[in-house]
């Protein structure tokens, strides 16, 4: 078996543009990163499948693009001010800030911190002699809310506080009525949206797991209470199967319901879903049954009503939430994690040809044969206008077969001197290393599970 390590991942990512640190001429910036050129590309493939699947290939769902700076009431309604907040501890010598449920559970395995109280970890801390990372006295605990606060406006002293997202679906609730009648739409249905959120959060990593910006794929279905459970049921199911077509290995997949203690306050029920990384078991997707909380709030802070009523029976009442959120970078990093492989002498990144950055690498044999490098063109040319595609003329083949196995490149697609006799290529598969000889007119055929 191979061993992944967060540091090879880490090391492959920038070696070979898929994620660097952000700011780094500057020294970095913590827990922030910039997606290089192929992470944009993976990116890209993931949203575009994702809203293919769960938005475009249902009858009732639609989409939302909405602002990333909202009224600063639709956080005080979300219950985001009074209770998003994580309890947390200040090294009283470096003043770095921690969590002190975290710190008490590397302390002492066998205790459950999770929703405990500040005086309740204090309790835990002081009788355990807990210190810091670095060994240091630890302060009192106190709550730390996690939103990130912006000033709007032109003048210094008219200057209003508001605060950038903290997850996307607020949005998604504030608009319900103006979707639903704009749209006519008949519950159940299905709002989406892929965007950036916002946390201000203490523990960071590793590496870009957990950062203070990052992006989610959501979808809020608004049904009949009594549906609920049915449909939360079949998100479950949904997305376990989805994340399995993407590749990931079902046995490095779990769900996992939480306790009471670890939901969030709008939550009745909420399953994680979570991978097996090196560092434990973490969770990357959300399944979650929110009732009516989050339309009676918006309804109590707004004087708006949100109440539907049914046609067909004459029901009156207010949707009920089931809500499906998946963390975006959180979801490329399982698949890095999943698709590394070491083959003897050469690391393979093997990804599913739909997520891959390039689908196809075409080369010239040699590079100072002009007839062999016009004809390479000609097939770069070809694929282009249907696939991503590397061209790729540096150095010996060998190097850049490593190359392309190295970021996951499916296909690699030699023009040689037999292609100037007969116009074949030869066509050689990323994870078996098998190479076949293949016409010019049939490449785009045999390439057809990438697109």
């Amino acid at each position: 078996m191979n061993e992944v390590t967060v540091q090879k991942i880490t090391a492959l990512c920038k070696r070979r543009g898929f994620v660097f640190p952000s700011s780094e001429i500057y020294g970095g910036w913590e827990a922030a990163y910039d997606f290089g050129p192929l992470g944009a590309e993976v990116l890209r493939n993931l949203r575009n499948l994702w809203w293919e699947e769960f938005v475009h290939r249902q009858q009732n769902i639609v989409g939302l693009d909405s602002a990333i700076i909202s009224h600063p009431k639709v956080w005080e309604a979300s219950g985001h001010v009074e209770s998003f907040a994580d309890v947390m501890v200040e090294d009283l010598v470096n003043h770095k800030r921690y969590r002190a449920d975290h710190l008490v559970a590397e302390a002492l395995p066998t205790v459950s911190a999770d929703g405990l109280l500040p005086a309740e970890l204090d309790d835990i801390i002081q009788k355990n002699k807990i210190v810091s990372p670095s060994g240091n006295p630890l302060s009192k605990a106190k709550y730390f809310n996690n939103l990130v606060e912006v000033e709007i406006g032109t003048l210094e002293d008219a200057k209003t506080k508001a605060y950038l997202r903290g997850e996307t679906c607020q949005p998604i609730f504030y608009n319900f009525e103006l979707v639903r009648q704009s749209m006519r739409l008949k519950l159940p249905f299905g709002i989406a949206q892929i965007g950036k959120a916002f946390r201000n959060e203490i523990k960071v990593g590793p590496y870009f797991f957990r950062t203070r910006e990052f992006e989610q794929m959501e979808l809020e279905m608004y049904v009949n209470p009594k549906e609920a459970q049915s449909y939360f049921e079949n998100f479950k199911t949904r997305s376990k199967d989805w994340l399995i077509s993407l590749g990931i290995k079902g046995e490095n997949i779990r769900l996992r319901d939480q306790e009471f203690k670890e939901r969030a306050h709008y939550n009745k029920i909420a399953t994680d879903i979570e991978y097996n990384f090196p560092f434990g078991w973490k969770e990357f997707q959300g399944i979650h049954y929110r009732g009516d909380w989050d339309l009676k709030r918006h309804g109590e802070f707004s004087g708006t009503n949100f109440t539907y009523k049914d046609e067909s029976s004459g029901e009156a009442f207010i949707p009920h939430v089931v809500e499906y959120s998946l963390g975006l970078n959180r979801l490329m990093f399982v698949l890095l994690f999943d698709a590394y492989w070491e083959d003897g002498d050469r690391v393979v990144l093997r990804l599913h040809p739909k997520l891959a950055p390039y689908k196809v690498a075409v080369f010239p044999l040699v590079q100072n044969k002009p007839d062999l490098v016009n004809k390479a063109q000609e097939v770069y040319v070809l694929l282009k206008s249907r696939f991503s595609v590397a061209w790729d003329d540096r150095g010996n083949i060998g190097k850049r077969y490593l190359s392309q196995d190295e970021i996951g490149t499916p296909y690699c697609v030699t023009a040689d001197y037999q292609t100037l006799e007969d116009n074949t290529v030869t066509v050689r598969t990323r994870d078996t290393k098998e190479q076949v000889r293949v016409k010019i007119v049939d490449l785009t055929k045999i390439f057809e599970d990438c697109a």
